[in-house]
């Protein structure tokens, strides 16, 4: 099959017609899916709390500096900073080679670090498909290197026992009929007097239809750029319900409709489409309460396409307590990396997994599979997150700060406790029922600066009522 030529505007409307046709599916309706229907398809997602972002494109050759000018804000948005018209952008293509690309390395560091799955963009804002598309000459296959990017990483993924997701842009600075009203002479758009985006959302459903038929099993998609006027309420909900029908059990975010609620992520109510909300750059300062779904996804530094002179790097201990933090009020920590154009993690990227995969070499439990911290308020500088198991409860204090007086106490509660154990060194600690707390006594020194884990086994379902007396 022909490709539909996109570079330099060789496009032509009814060329998408002829070749969309094949992709064209009666599209069901999930909107009455029933709440445990949902539970059981967001259940692996609500047990992995840590998963992998990688943005990654042309974007990464430029790293934040166009004709020898540094241009403020995130890598990936340097053809909007620096206004580069289509045709001066799209040379990137030819000299995009990441000959060091090495997928199974990079999800052999983000399986060690505890991730659980990971969310590649397939195309961002720049419209560039890393991948060979039968409906674009704009990807893979004009560049030197050719091959695809996506194949590789996701049995790479299903090697080590890791879920792929892909990452995809609404927003399409490329194409010339992506936008409405709102045109830029440096966008795809810029030659069209009214581009139509009746055009543009069959060529992203058939590119869809690619990323949905041909890597077997996709398990989340992380949809983006919703936020402009020409994406509609209408449009959002076909896109969940066409995606859905290709992959009934996949999971897609918030982002695909219009119903998300500034940058806190959450859903607005009404009719809006998107399983889970996506907070970014924050944490919740208390959580979304029992049965919301959510992730904050964050960057490392201060961008997520590679940036060569961003050197403000969040420090290990910053990262681990951000995990702690939102596993303890019930939602997912989706954590960046920007790889290079040459396909290599940049080694600050490196060295921040590396440390937090040796926390979670001995606390990992603390945070898979757990739920939200069950308790009001806690007494201690740290975090709570807790799992429910055939026998009983387990509660998993983390401690930022070692108590002066090497007392732990937690609020009064009926459940008898079974034992008490620091995991640092799997270390059994004494501990006692006051008049209206229990006291659980800690060794001289804390063993883990960053955050030692208490796991506190209990008899049956947590009860947080008071004994009467």
């Amino acid at each position: 099959m022909q490709k539909t030529l996109l570079l330099s505007f060789a496009f032509a409307a009814s060329t998408f017609g002829a070749i969309a046709d094949s992709t064209t599916v009666e599209i069901n309706d999930f909107s009455h899916e029933t709440a445990a229907e949902k539970a059981d398809r967001m259940a692996w997602f609500d047990d992995a709390r840590f998963g992998m972002f990688i943005h990654w494109g042309l974007y990464a050759q430029p790293a934040g500096v166009w004709k020898g000018k540094d241009y403020p804000g995130v890598g990936e948005w340097i053809q909007k900073h620096a206004e580069i018209p289509v045709a001066e952008y799209e040379p990137l293509q030819k000299t995009f080679n990441p000959q060091s690309y090495d997928p199974e390395s990079w999800v052999k560091l983000a399986k060690a670090a505890g991730m659980k799955y990971i969310v590649i963009t397939t195309k961002h804002h720049d419209g560039f498909a890393l991948y060979d598309s039968k409906y674009t000459d704009w990807d893979m296959g004009g560049t030197p290197y050719k091959k695809d990017l996506l194949k590789p990483l996701a049995d790479a993924c299903r090697k080590h026992g890791l879920r792929i997701c892909w990452y995809h842009s609404i927003m399409d600075w490329h194409h010339p009929h992506y936008g409405d009203k709102d045109i830029h002479p440096w966008m795809g758009n810029g030659t069209i007097d009214q581009p139509d985006m009746a055009i543009y959302c069959k060529f992203m459903k058939d590119q869809l239809h690619e990323l949905l038929t041909e890597y077997g099993d996709i398990s989340l998609l992380w949809f983006d750029g919703q936020w402009e006027g020409s994406w509609t309420h209408e449009m959002g909900k076909e896109l969940y319900d066409y995606c859905r029908t290709l992959q009934p059990d996949i999971i897609i975010n918030n982002r695909v409709d219009k119903g998300r609620s500034g940058a806190a992520g959450m859903t607005k109510e009404g009719t809006f489409r998107g399983d889970y909300g996506t907070p970014e750059q924050e944490i919740p300062e208390t959580g979304f309460g029992e049965g919301a779904y959510w992730e904050s996804c964050m960057t490392m530094n201060d961008t997520w396409g590679f940036k060569s002179k961003d050197h403000n790097w969040k420090s290990s201990e910053t990262l681990i307590r951000n995990l702690i933090d939102i596993a303890s009020k019930g939602g997912n920590f989706l954590l960046n990396v920007g790889p290079t154009a040459d396909g290599i993690i940049p080694q600050p990227s490196v060295e921040r997994l590396q440390d937090i995969a040796k926390w979670m070499d001995t606390n990992a439990e603390s945070i898979h599979g757990t739920s939200a911290n069950p308790f009001p308020e806690i007494t201690w500088n740290g975090r709570c997150t807790r799992k429910e198991t055939p026998t009983g409860t387990v509660l998993y204090l983390h401690l930022f700060e070692w108590p002066e007086n090497r007392e732990l106490t937690l609020p009064q509660f009926p459940n008898k406790i079974k034992s008490a154990t620091l995991m640092h060194a799997d270390t059994a600690l004494d501990y006692e029922l006051q008049s209206d707390s229990w006291q659980i006594n800690l060794p001289t020194q804390q063993p883990d600066p960053i955050a030692s884990v208490i796991r506190v086994n209990l008899e049956g379902d947590l009860k947080l009522e008071a004994p009467q007396p």
